[in-house]
C-alpha cells in the first residue's frame, strides 16, 4: 500500500489530464496523436487510453451503438478491435465489407459516440476464431507458409491489407478520423522472431495507407522476439506497473509510453470444460492500480458477444490434444453476451471513476435490456438429412474440405463395400467429429477431442453403404500447428487394416445460401434431421434457446446462424438477439445430428453457460 500511495500521488496531476480529454466527443477537425517518453499525447496533452475490446462480427450490426454506449458508461474512451481476414475474403479475391462485415461503419459509429479506436488488422488475430482469422483457402496454395516471408503468403497478405487500408485509412486520426494506432501482426513473438518479416508487415501497412503510429503486442515473455525496433512495443497479460514499465523501456530506448494491449479480466471456454470465471473484486483492484500508475490498457474482452456460425477456433498447442471453443464468447466479461452490465462492470466502473479528475463523472449506466421467453415451438415435419444431399464429388480416396473448396460445416463421405464381415474401422486424421452409419443406421461416433478414431463394426452380407458425416469443429487458432488445419477425412479410412477406396463426397456447408429444409421423406431412425417451424411474437426481446434436451447441431433464426449447441456443455443455451426477432411471424431451423426424435424447442430469459454433461456424445 505504501508503494501504491506514492505512485498515486506522483501521478495525480497527470491523471487529471489523462482522463479528461478522451471523454469528450472528438471534433471533426484533425487531431494530433503521438507520445513522449512517458505518455501518449492527444493534441499535445497527456492521454490515457482505457480501451474496450469489442469485435464487430460477434455483435449484430444493429447493436454496435448500444454496446459502445455501455462502454462509455463504464468509463471507456477507446474501442479496440481485430479485423478478420476470413470474413472479408472468404474466397480468394472475393472481398466482403458489407453488413456485419462493414468495419468502416463500426469505426464511424465509434466516432459518432465519442470513442477513439485501436485497430488490429493483422492477418493473424488468434481471438478464439476459426484458423486465427486466416481464410481456409490459403491452405490450397501449394507451399504457402503463414506468418513468414514466403512469397505466396506475402502476395495474398498484401492484397488483403491493401483492401483493409482502402476501407479504413480515411478514418486515421491524421486524416480527421478516430483511429489512433494500428497494430502490426499479433503476438508474433509467441510464434517466431523474424524481424525481416515484421519489417515487411510495417512496409505493407504504410503502403496500404495505414501510416499512423504502429505498434506490436506480445505476452511479457515473448516481447523480445515480437517487437520491431522503431515501433512501440506493448505487453499482454501483466498489469504490475513497474514490471510493465521496465519491460517496455527495455525495448523502447528506455522510454514509454506504457500500454497493456491485452488486459484479461477473464477467459474463454471450450466444449467439455468448466465455464471460466475470475473474481471480479480482485481484478477491479488491479485495474485501479494500473490506471493510477498512468498506464494505458485494452481490456480483452470488455464484451465478447457470440461467435456466430462456424467461426469458433480451437486450442491445440501440440498434436496431443484438440479443444474446440464454444459459440458463446461471454468470456465472463464486464458486459455479458447480451450487452448488459454485470457486477464486474459495476466494480470496474467504480475503479475507473476513482481515477477521474475531481468533479468529473461518468454517464449513467443504461438499464438492462428486457429478456423474454418464447412460446414452446413444436416441430412436426422433420427432414432426413440424407434426403436432401447435393450432387456428390467422386474420388478414389476421401477428399478434404479444402480440396472440395468448402470452408466450414459438414461433409458426408459415402462408400460401398462388400459386407459379411466384422472388424475395426479406423479413420486416419479425422478432423474433427464423425458419425458412422451402415446402410443408413447409426453405429457410432468418433471424436477428435477424445482421440477416438476407431470403431468396431459389423457389415451385413451383400453390398453395404457406409456413410461418415464429418463436422469441422473449428480450425486451430493458436500455436505451431496453424499449417496443420485441413478438415474432413484428411488421410484415409481403413477396415481391418486395409484401405477403403471409392468415395462420394456430399458438401453440406449450411451457409446462408445452402439450407435445404423441404420435406422429401420421413427420416430413418437415428438419421440427422433438419426441422423448421414458424412462431409468432407480439413483443420482442433478447432470449436464450434452451438446448439441454437436444444433442448436437446448429440453429438459425430468421436466417441468422446462432452458432453451435452440444449437450456436453458447458454452454447449454443459444443467445438470440432482439435485433434478429420481429413482431409477427418468425422462422427457426434446427440441424440436429444425434437426437432426431426431439420435437420441442423451449427458451429461457437467461443463459446457461456452466452446465457440463460428460456422459453425452
Amino acid at each position: 500500500m505504501k508503494y501504491l500511495f506514492k505512485k498515486t500521488v506522483n501521478h495525480r496531476a497527470v491523471i487529471a489530464l489523462l482522463l479528461l480529454a478522451p471523454l469528450l466527443t472528438p471534433a471533426q477537425s484533425k487531431h494530433s496523436f503521438g507520445y513522449d517518453s512517458e505518455h501518449f499525447l492527444l493534441d499535445g496533452k497527456p492521454f490515457q487510453m482505457i480501451s474496450a475490446e469489442i469485435h464487430y462480427p460477434r455483435i449484430p450490426r444493429e447493436a454496435w451503438r448500444q454496446r459502445m454506449k455501455m462502454a462509455k458508461a463504464m468509463g471507456i474512451n477507446t474501442i479496440g478491435t481485430y479485423v478478420f481476414w476470413n470474413l472479408h475474403e472468404p474466397q480468394k479475391d472475393k472481398f466482403d465489407f458489407s453488413g456485419n462485415n462493414d468495419i468502416a461503419a463500426f469505426v464511424k459509429t465509434a466516432q459518432e459516440e465519442g470513442l477513439w479506436v485501436i485497430l488490429r488488422p493483422s492477418p493473424y488475430v488468434c481471438a478464439e476464431w476459426e484458423f486465427g482469422g486466416y481464410p481456409y483457402w490459403l491452405q490450397n496454395e501449394k507451399g504457402l507458409v503463414v506468418r513468414s516471408k514466403e512469397p505466396q503468403y506475402i502476395k495474398e497478405y498484401k492484397k488483403y491489407i491493401m483492401a483493409v487500408g482502402k476501407q479504413l485509412s480515411p478514418y486515421l486520426v491524421t486524416r480527421g478520423g478516430n483511429i489512433l494506432m494500428v497494430q502490426i501482426e499479433n503476438e508474433y513473438g509467441s510464434y517466431g522472431s523474424d524481424k525481416e518479416y515484421l519489417e515487411l508487415n510495417r512496409k505493407m501497412f504504410i503502403e496500404a495507407g495505414l501510416d499512423c503510429h504502429l505498434y506490436t503486442c506480445d505476452p511479457a515473455k515473448d516481447v523480445a522476439k515480437g517487437y520491431l525496433p522503431g515501433l512501440l512495443p506493448s505487453v499482454n497479460g501483466i498489469d504490475d506497473p513497474e514490471r510493465v514499465k521496465t519491460l517496455v523501456r527495455k525495448y523502447h530506448d528506455g522510454k514509454g509510453p506504457f500500454y497493456v494491449a491485452e488486459w484479461y479480466p477473464a477467459w474463454f471456454d471450450w466444449w467439455g470444460t468448466k465455464h471460466h470465471t475470475v473474481p471480479a473484486k480482485n481484478y477491479a483492484s488491479r485495474l485501479d492500480t494500473v490506471l493510477a500508475a498512468g498506464i494505458s490498457i485494452n481490456m480483452y474482452m470488455f464484451h465478447g458477444g457470440t461467435t456466430r456460425g462456424f467461426m469458433n477456433g480451437a486450442n491445440c498447442y501440440d498434436t496431443g490434444f484438440y479443444e474446440p471453443q464454444i459459440s458463446s464468447y461471454d468470456y465472463d466479461a464486464p458486459l455479458d453476451e447480451a450487452g448488459n452490465a454485470t457486477p464486474k462492470f459495476m466494480l470496474f466502473r467504480e475503479a475507473i471513476q476513482r481515477n477521474l479528475p475531481a468533479g468529473q463523472s461518468l454517464p449513467e449506466v443504461p438499464a438492462a435490456k428486457p429478456a423474454i421467453v418464447l412460446p414452446t415451438i413444436a416441430f412436426t415435419k422433420p427432414t432426413g438429412l440424407f434426403s436432401v444431399l447435393p450432387v456428390p464429388k467422386k474420388s478414389v480416396a476421401p477428399l478434404t474440405f479444402e480440396t472440395l473448396q468448402q470452408a466450414y460445416g459438414y461433409v458426408l463421405y459415402r462408400t460401398k463395400q462388400t459386407g459379411g464381415q466384422s472388424g475395426m474401422l479406423s479413420i486416419k486424421e479425422l478432423r474433427d467429429y464423425g458419425i458412422v452409419f451402415i446402410n443408413g443406421k447409426r453405429v457410432g461416433v468418433l471424436d477428435r477431442r477424445l482421440k477416438q478414431d476407431s470403431l468396431l463394426i459389423d457389415l451385413p452380407p451383400g453390398l453395404v453403404t457406409i456413410d461418415i458425416l464429418v463436422e469441422n469443429m473449428g480450425r486451430i487458432n493458436f500455436g505451431p500447428n496453424l499449417l496443420k488445419n485441413k478438415k474432413g477425412i484428411t488421410e484415409k479410412v481403413l477396415f481391418k487394416g486395409k484401405e477403403w477406396k471409392g468415395w462420394q463426397q456430399y458438401s453440406l456447408p449450411f451457409d446462408k445460401t445452402n439450407l435445404p429444409v423441404t420435406v422429401k421423406r420421413s427420416p430413418a431412425a437415428n438419421e440427422p434431421v433438419l426441422q423448421k417451424a414458424v412462431f409468432e411474437l407480439k413483443e420482442t426481446g433478447d432470449t436464450y434457446l434452451d438446448m439441454r434436451n437436444w444433442g448436437k447441431g446448429c440453429v438459425w433464426i430468421n436466417g441468422h446462424h446462432l452458432g453451435r449447441y452440444w449437450s456436453i456443455g458447458p454452454q447449454q443455451t443459444l443467445y438470440v438477439p432482439v435485433e434478429w426477432l420481429k413482431k409477427g411471424k418468425n422462422e427457426v431451423v434446427v440441424l440436429e445430428l444425434l437426437k432426431p426424435e426431439q420435437r420441442e424447442l423451449k427458451s429461457l430469459d437467461k443463459p446457461i453457460l456452466d452446465e457440463l454433461n460428460p456422459s453425452a456424445q
